[in-house]
């Protein structure tokens, strides 16, 4: 608001006042005003956590299953704030559908969450295409189909916040994991370039990356495929973490929570390591690939064309 030249201090500061006490109204209504959830993969596990926790928080929430019937305790507890989809993330249709079941039942969509993912364990030698081409499918182009199913909605309403569901895996390399991971460092890229695409128009974009949760990923969830001895110390190591979630260093249940606290961000990450083993793994991985970086430095350099500016061999102007 402006003010000409002759309005005395007190006016002022009255102004001021009316001005700030109508903006704290506004942030406490917006604070109050219950978010628009879709949520993938929520028949169990960290989906089905991070559903409790937003209609805990007063929300609404589509989520996406398999069954629908996997939610009928949530959806008798919470009522029309819940309305369970079935939802099949390798399936562009219903992809969009649950989208619209979004909008058509509460007006908007303020958050996605792409939590729908699995992974096996096998060699690269051993995994058979047509499961790395649907783990694939599942764990990255699922991401697409759904970030590309909301985009629309959240451009129109200038706000959203898409939040995938990575892993550590995607910073990593693990022998064992190689469609998983695949499939996660994708989902990285994807999301760093759809962050600049999209944050002018007011979405924001949030990658979580957790290690282990108590959950059955590593459990029942995940095939291991036969193991040739050659390969008993790499991916055979992997193979071991077939196992019981409670070895796992993170609760699913604080996680979900760390969901909704990142939503509420003003300026959320980009990036999110969860949990401290992601911590741990990520740092260390991050540490070793600058040190390679390093170490090759000369000959990365060697290629320079003899004409070459200083702009051109030094482009962003720090090099050494």
């Amino acid at each position: 608001m402006s003010t000409n030249d002759s309005t005395n201090d007190s006016t002022n500061d009255s102004t001021n006042d009316s001005t700030n006490d109508s903006a704290a109204a506004k942030a406490t209504a917006e604070a109050d005003t219950p978010a628009v959830f879709l949520v993938s993969g929520a028949s169990r596990g960290l989906g089905r956590e991070i559903v409790k926790a937003a209609l805990e928080a007063g929300h609404q929430v589509v989520a996406g299953v398999r069954r629908t019937a996997a939610l009928d305790d949530l959806a008798a507890e919470y009522g029309d704030r819940l309305v369970a989809v079935a939802l099949d993330v390798t399936d562009d249709e219903a992809a969009r559908a649950a989208v619209r079941t979004a909008v058509d039942r509460f007006g908007r969509l303020d958050v996605l969450v792409n939590n729908a993912g699995y992974a096996n364990i096998g060699s690269v030698e051993d995994v058979g295409f047509d499961d790395f081409r649907t783990q694939v499918d599942t764990n990255f182009l699922g991401v697409v189909r759904l970030t590309q199913a909301a985009l629309p909605v959240m451009r129109e309403q200038r706000s959203g916040h898409v939040v995938q569901v990575s892993s550590v895996g995607g910073r990593m390399a693990t022998p064992g994991l190689s469609a998983y991971q695949s499939a996660k460092w994708a989902v990285g890229g994807f999301s760093s370039v759809l962050a600049g695409e999209v944050g002018p128009l007011g979405i924001k974009v949030t990658v979580l990356e957790p290690g282990g949760m108590r959950t059955d990923w590593a459990g029942s969830s995940m095939r291991v495929d036969p193991i040739r001895p050659e390969y008993a110390g790499t991916v055979g190591a992997m193979a071991a973490m077939h196992s019981p979630e409670s070895t796992a260093a993170s609760d699913p249940a604080k996680v979900a929570r760390l969901v909704l606290d990142v939503v509420a961000l003003d300026e959320p990450p980009l990036r999110l390591l969860v949990g401290p083993d992601a911590y741990a793994y990520a740092t260390a991985a991050g540490r070793a690939l600058l040190a390679e970086d390093e170490r090759w430095r000369d000959l990365s350099r060697s290629t320079a064309a003899d004409d070459a500016t200083p702009e051109q061999l030094d482009p962003l102007g720090h090099a050494q």
